[in-house]
C-alpha cells in the first residue's frame, strides 16, 4: 500500500501567504506579473510552480499515460485526455495535472476548462511528497474517482481510489484505498472496467549504470 507522507511545504512565489483566486492567476499573467513561460498551478489559493526544467524520464513518463489511456478511453466514447492543461476544481485550486481524463468532447471547453474527471496522472519524482499528500488530498475533496502517481523515484504505479472524508488531510479528504503496482502488473480503471493498462506501458525504462 502507498505510504502518505508528511505534509510538504508548498512551492509558493516568493514566499507570499497571501490566498490568490483563479481571476487574480489570469490578471497575473495579462499584466506581465508572471511570465508565458511560467507553468504556474493554483493550490488552496497559493501559487506552486510545476517542476522544470522537466526531464527526459517525466517527458517521457507522459507521453506513455497518454498513449495509454487514449487506449482505454478513446474519444469517440466521450473522452478526452488532457495533459499539463488546467482543472478548474474551485475558485482557489487550478491544478495543471500531468495527464487528466476528462469527459466531453474539445468544443466542449472553448469557455470554460474542465470541473470534473475521471482519472488524473501525476508523474513525480521531486514532487513526490507534495503530489502524495496535498494533491491527493485536492483531488480527493474534488470527488475524482481515481488518482494515479507515475513514481520514478521508485519505479513504480502508485494508485489512489475511494475518495472520502479524512480528517487530518490538507482538504478534510483522501483516498481510502492505496496501492502500489510494480512493472509486470496490469491496472483496470475504475471508469473503464474492461480496460486493462499493463503498468510496464506507464513506465519509463530505467537509467542503469
Amino acid at each position: 500500500m502507498a505510504k502518505v507522507l508528511s505534509r510538504p511545504k508548498s512551492i509558493v512565489r516568493g514566499g507570499n501567504t497571501r490566498k490568490f483566486t483563479r481571476a487574480e492567476l489570469e490578471r497575473m499573467y495579462d499584466a506581465g506579473i508572471l511570465h508565458p513561460d511560467e507553468t504556474i498551478e493554483l493550490i488552496g489559493g497559493e501559487l506552486v510552480a510545476k517542476e522544470l526544467p522537466m526531464k527526459s524520464a517525466h517527458a517521457t513518463a507522459i507521453r506513455l499515460c497518454v498513449r495509454a489511456l487514449q487506449k482505454a478511453f478513446p474519444e469517440e466514447a466521450g473522452y478526452l485526455v488532457d495533459t499539463q492543461l488546467p482543472l478548474a476544481l474551485s475558485e482557489r485550486d487550478l491544478p495543471l495535472p500531468d495527464v487528466a481524463v476528462v469527459e466531453g468532447s474539445i468544443r466542449d471547453f472553448a469557455y470554460a476548462h474542465p470541473t470534473r474527471a475521471v482519472l488524473v496522472v501525476e508523474v513525480s519524482e521531486a514532487t513526490l511528497r507534495l503530489d502524495r499528500h496535498t494533491k491527493a488530498s485536492l483531488y480527493a475533496w474534488a470527488g475524482i474517482p481515481e488518482y494515479w502517481i507515475v513514481n520514478l523515484m521508485e519505479g513504480v504505479q502508485e494508485v489512489f481510489r475511494e475518495p472520502a472524508p479524512i480528517a487530518g488531510r490538507p482538504y478534510g479528504y483522501g483516498y481510502r484505498q492505496q496501492a502500489v503496482y510494480q512493472a509486470g502488473e496490469s491496472i483496470t480503471p475504475v471508469a473503464q472496467p474492461e480496460a486493462v493498462i499493463a503498468v510496464d506501458d506507464l513506465l519509463p525504462p530505467r537509467e542503469t549504470g
